[in-house]
């Protein structure tokens, strides 16, 4: 059995968990949001916990029992928290700014790029350099993050591009470095 999957989710107070058929849906301060559960994983609410179980005989139920407790957990985390990735421009005349929902990227193209935001997604710019993606949809958050990175990936030459905060970029020496220890 899954070792994620027994860990039984507190409840916070402020949040309501409800089951309903095979949806778990939570409600908090920031929103709600909601997730169908596969036939293989029950779930059930006991005073303030969510308690999963599964099928041990099946193969596919025991691969769906952890993640289905932790899709929940993120859930549930989302709807109080609520999630954020940053993102670095990081290269000589690399700006972004805000347009209403959509974010204007000006990377070194003939053209800006612009990147408007799904529903339940909010963009945050911290000067001209800095990004902030907001949503209560963990997955969704990264998705959107890694596509606004996807635009202008970092480089390892110079290590111009769209960074994680905090990514380090290995650098490569390029030509000059390879002339040199000849």
């Amino acid at each position: 059995m899954s070792r994620i999957g027994v860990r039984p989710i507190k409840i916070p107070s402020g949040v309501t968990v409800t089951l309903q058929d095979r949806r778990v849906t939570a409600v908090g301060q920031k929103g709600s949001a909601a997730i169908d559960l596969p036939l293989e994983v029950t779930a059930v609410v006991i005073d303030d916990t969510v308690r999963f179980s599964a099928d041990k005989s099946s193969r596919r139920a025991r691969e769906q029992f952890g993640l289905q407790r932790q899709l929940v957990s993120n859930m549930i985390t989302g709807v109080i928290q609520g999630y954020r990735k940053g993102l670095e421009l990081v290269g000589m005349g690399y700006r972004v700014s805000l347009n209403g929902k959509t974010l204007v990227l000006n990377i070194g193209f003939t053209h800006p790029v612009e990147i408007s935001a799904p529903e339940g997604i909010s963009f945050q710019v911290e000067g001209t350099t800095k990004i902030a993606v907001f949503g209560i949809d963990k997955q969704l958050v990264g998705e959107v993050a890694a596509r606004i990175r996807k635009s202008r990936p970092p480089e390892p030459y110079k290590g111009k591009g769209i960074c994680y905060e905090g990514e380090v970029v290995r650098r490569k020496a390029g030509k000059a470095g390879k002339a040199s220890k000849l």
